[in-house]
């Protein structure tokens, strides 16, 4: 049956409305499986974490997580309950009979999704078995040593097990749908593909396995995709296996996605296939009431960030905080991956210019990449002491002096200033300014770092010499662990940091998606990314001119690395060029952003993807055109016709003008004014994510 056209998108601030097929969820089972369900290990959480609200408004009761159980997750993240559908009690319940625990509950998160939850280890005498099973199905063998691989053969036979119980219980509906995300959840697909179950299968992969090995091996990747012998390159890094385990998923699911358009072209040469829907990550979006609010939090956690920098150069603290601006790096510690040697041969090129040209400007870059390390640095929290000590000092003194004042005026005399502090205040004063002096320069790490002399990031910052000298206007804080509000160093959450932060800076060279960029545009934090990251294709597709909106994106595929650094040089130090007032209307522009990266938006290609499935699984009851995806009306944002966001020397967007004619600029921005122009302005129709056939690398394309 044709499915009935209703379901209608809400218009997002601006977003056109938007129509799709829509699914009679009532007669449907949704399921998605991945091992990062309730289980933190990277990206992939976030998207099932902040998608499950969305999901779980528009499917109900109806919608279901499938990830491994563990007890010290499932103790702090899950209320467990009773399944309310009895055919998934009963297939649970012939699960349990065969000693196979499967527990059952809501996941505690946006959304309350329900949660399927098996423990690996109480069904991990069945390995050899299934693995056998696996065998026989794909001619792929498992090694013993690969302790991942093989939980992944345990979790995927558990799930193919649970959805060949639960679809034998039906004769006609519920239809099942069963949505892969990586190659850990893949092993169910393939199972339930040979077993013929009645599902309606989706893969996604969020980055491809063979990709993040030859670009963690400074391999001239994106030139060369066509030219891998992608079995040989396999075999050598020892994944031979898990590749195949992904390759058979790609193939075998009746619909493939992945999360952007330039990971698409990755899969189709390493995969060897095109995929059918693109499906971008999103956020939950929060907007506040007034625009002024988010800049207020800058505000706020920029003083508290001030403060940690107040004790960490104590000594040395010769710049002033009012023009200081706050950088930082941040994810997993990838060196090359995630652009760090990039951004530190940038910002020596930014001390020098900075230098040079005689800046009042400081920035402090932070670099939050998590490390080994063996405890704090003795030196940094010797900084913090000191600041605490010389804030209760000046407080104490503060308050005699006050005391004094007061009394004076009481009497209606004018005090005199030179009685007013004693010989113990002026001596308590000189202690403090005595404690602050320091022999040594301020620390480069907040942590001692197990094997420094081998640490890529260390090694490059003692080749460039940023060692937090006087002379340097570049000033750099390694802090190799996560940010934590219980810290007793910098006491902040991550979030908090970033609002708190001028401008965070990603030139990855391998980023399928970037959920780093898009943290910091949702929060109204400009932000540099690269061509080569899914966020930056996606923001350079839908915005005219990024940089206006605080989205500096780094050409990294069609330049040299040298041309690249520079071009990546000169965004920074346009960056340090502007005027308050530019800063504050460039973060109001870069919130703006966030309705682009909205799940309510974005979960329109998912719900697409499904429509597809069901489309293929069961043709006779689903119809939709297989190669003409629905359009959709997109939208772009124009370049600002107002205040240039950034001084014209530096930035070839910004039209040209002289310093006299800032005034008149400034009186012309009207931020509700220019908001509105934005939300009108439409963008020509384009299509949910379809990739044009065959397209290959294109000529000029550098490894950097």
């Amino acid at each position: 049956m044709p499915l009935a056209r209703s379901l209608s998108m809400t218009s997002l601030n601006g977003l056109p409305q938007w129509e799709d097929e829509d699914l009679p969820v009532e007669d449907l089972l949704l399921f998605e499986v991945s091992w990062e369900v309730t289980n933190k290990v990277g990206g992939i959480y976030t998207v099932i974490q902040t998608k499950a609200k969305i999901t779980a408004d528009e499917w109900g009761e109806n919608y279901f997580l499938i990830g491994p159980y563990f007890e010290h997750n499932v103790k702090t993240q899950v209320e467990v309950c009773e399944p309310p559908n009895p055919a998934i009690k009963k297939a649970m319940d012939t699960m349990k009979s065969q000693g196979c625990q499967v527990f059952f509950g809501r996941w505690l998160i946006e959304g309350s999704p329900y949660v399927l939850l098996f423990d690996i280890g109480s069904a991990a005498w069945n390995l050899d078995r299934w693995k056998g099973e696996f065998w026989d199905a794909t001619n792929i063998g498992i090694p013993f040593h690969d302790r991942e691989a093989n939980d992944a053969v345990i979790f995927g036979s558990l799930t193919a097990w649970f959805l060949k119980e639960l679809s034998c219980q039906f004769d006609d509906k519920p239809n099942v749908i069963a949505h892969f995300h990586e190659w850990q959840a893949g092993v169910g697909l393939i199972l339930s593909r040979s077993q013929k179950l009645p599902v309606a299968t989706i893969f996604t992969t969020h980055a491809t396995l063979l990709g993040r090995y030859l670009c963690a091996a400074n391999i001239d990747f994106y030139n060369n995709l066509d030219q891998f012998d992608i079995d040989k390159e396999a075999g050598e890094r020892q994944i031979y296996h898990r590749y195949c385990m992904e390759r058979a998923a790609v193939h075998c699911a009746h619909v493939f996605t992945t999360v952007s358009q330039i990971t698409a072209i990755e899969a189709e040469h390493m995969l060897k296939r095109n995929p059918d829907v693109v499906t971008p990550n999103g956020l939950n979006i929060k907007k506040f009431s007034a625009m002024h609010e988010f800049q207020n939090l800058h505000s706020m956690y920029k003083a508290r960030i001030q403060e940690f920098i107040r004790g960490h150069f104590y000594g040395h603290l010769d710049f002033s905080l009012e023009n200081t601006l706050f950088f930082f790096i941040a994810g997993r510690y990838e060196f090359s991956n995630k652009g760090a040697d990039m951004f530190l041969e940038a910002l020596s090129r930014l001390n020098f210019l900075l230098r040079v040209h005689k800046s009042d400007v400081t920035v402090v870059v932070f670099f939050i990449m998590p490390a080994k390390t063996n405890n704090f640095n003795v030196e940094t929290l010797k900084g913090q002491a000191v600041r605490k000590q010389l804030w209760d000092t000046a407080q104490s003194v503060k308050e005699k002096f006050g005391k004094k004042l007061y009394n004076a005026l009481l009497k209606g005399e004018i005090p005199d200033l030179s009685k007013i502090l004693d010989r113990d205040d002026i001596t308590i004063m000189k202690r403090a300014i005595f404690s602050t002096q320091r022999h040594c320069l301020p620390p480069v790490t907040t942590h001692n770092m197990i094997d420094d002399g081998n640490d890529p990031i260390l090694n490059t910052i003692r080749r460039i010499g940023l060692f937090n000298n006087r002379t340097d206007r570049v000033k750099v804080i390694v802090h190799p662990e996560f940010l934590s509000s219980t810290s007793p160093l910098l006491p902040l959450d991550y979030e908090e940091f970033v609002r708190g932060c001028h401008l965070g800076v990603f030139p990855s060279y391998y980023e399928p998606w970037g959920y780093t960029p898009a943290e910091c545009t949702v929060m109204g934090i400009p932000s540099v990314t690269t061509n080569l990251s899914g966020f930056g294709c996606f923001m350079q597709e839908h915005v005219a001119d990024p940089a206006a909106y605080g989205i500096y994106i780094v050409d990294r595929r069609f330049r040299s690395p040298d041309e690249s650094c520079n071009q990546l040089t000169q965004f920074l130090y346009g960056f340090c060029q502007q005027s308050r007032r530019q800063r504050i209307i460039q973060r109001n522009r870069t919130e703006r952003l966030s309705d682009l990266l909205d799940w309510r938006y974005l979960g329109r290609y998912y719900m697409h993807a499904r429509h597809l499935a069901l489309s293929r699984t069961f043709p006779d009851k689903f119809e939709m055109e297989p190669c003409a995806p629905p359009k959709t009306e997109g939208f772009r944002f124009p370049r600002p016709s107002s205040v240039p966001p950034s001084p014209s020397v530096s930035q070839h967007s910004s039209p040209h003008h002289s310093e006299g004619e800032d005034e008149d600029e400034d009186e012309r921005y009207d931020e509700d004014e220019e908001a509105e122009r934005d939300r009108q302005n439409i963008k020509s129709p384009f299509s949910l994510g379809v990739l044009p056939q065959g397209k290959k690398k294109q000529h000029g394309e550098f490894r950097n």
